[in-house]
């Protein structure tokens, strides 16, 4: 399986791992990744790497999906098929790699109208810098090499 790599989304390489692009200016966001690299089974870490949405990565991904324009929270990039996705269809891709009942939770949550999840999400992330406090994300060394440029 070949690895996300700083080259651009749209690039020559295959790239086969999904990427969750966070604010990296967020608190709530930062602790939202150490939340997934916590709770993933070892056999998914594989499978997903993380960029900021600062990042060059996160900048190359926003500029092939214009949809993403004022997006500033979390994003899942999909570059297989290649798609993002947003919002509470983000969050729920997030959850469901966490495998277990998390992936559970997550197909129960998809039964909820995309409407009324989006909602209740753009609730949290209007609140989320003051749900949490600035904070950084210090990944271990063998999570730091899933972190993209």
């Amino acid at each position: 399986m070949a690895n996300a790599t700083d080259t651009p989304p749209s690039g020559t390489r295959s790239e086969h791992r999904s990427v969750l692009l966070y604010d990296g200016d967020c608190g709530f966001c930062a602790g939202s990744v150490q939340f997934v690299l916590r709770h993933e089974p070892a056999a998914a870490r594989g499978r997903l790497a993380f960029a900021p949405l600062q990042s060059a990565f996160g900048t190359r991904v926003r500029e092939q999906f214009p949809e993403l324009v004022g997006v500033d929270s979390v994003v899942w990039y999909d570059p297989a098929v290649p798609a993002v996705r947003v919002r509470s269809a983000a969050a729920l891709a997030a959850t469901a790699h966490l495998g277990g009942l998390w992936a559970v939770a997550a197909t129960l949550a998809r039964l909820v109208p995309r409407g009324l999840r989006d909602a209740i999400y753009d609730q949290i992330a209007r609140r989320r810098f003051e749900i949490a406090a600035p904070a950084c994300l210090l990944p271990t060394p063998e999570e730091r090499a899933r972190f993209l440029p």
